[in-house]
């Protein structure tokens, strides 16, 4: 059993309407296709404000470096000269904010 794919997405998809204006179109798009060569139809898109301003925010994003290397390198020299210190409470406060942050809001 065969079935014939030839041709299957180069028609648009049929609009409500009788069957015979169905049919019509179909064929009057199939001799436009013929005859030129080229689809009767045009795609177009457009994108909403927010959708431009969204992709120019990724793109500055990815433009950013991954490691704050200046602060890196404050820190290294504060362990270094022993400047360095740790709150224990204060990082058992983070540590307890992003356990909140991770459950799921019931």
């Amino acid at each position: 059993m065969s079935i014939d794919i030839n041709n299957l997405g180069n028609n648009p998809a049929p609009s409500s309407g009788s069957a015979s204006e169905i049919k019509g179109a179909a064929n009057e798009s199939a001799r436009a296709d013929q005859s030129t060569g080229k689809s009767s139809v045009n795609d177009t898109v457009s994108l909403s404000e927010t959708a431009i301003r969204l992709g120019q925010i990724g793109v500055a994003v990815e433009n950013q470096p991954v490691v704050d290397t200046k602060r890196v390198e404050q820190v290294k020299q504060a362990i270094l000269d022993g400047s360095y210190s740790v709150d224990p409470t204060r990082i058992a406060e983070k540590l307890m904010e992003f356990d909140m942050a991770l459950k799921p809001k019931d």
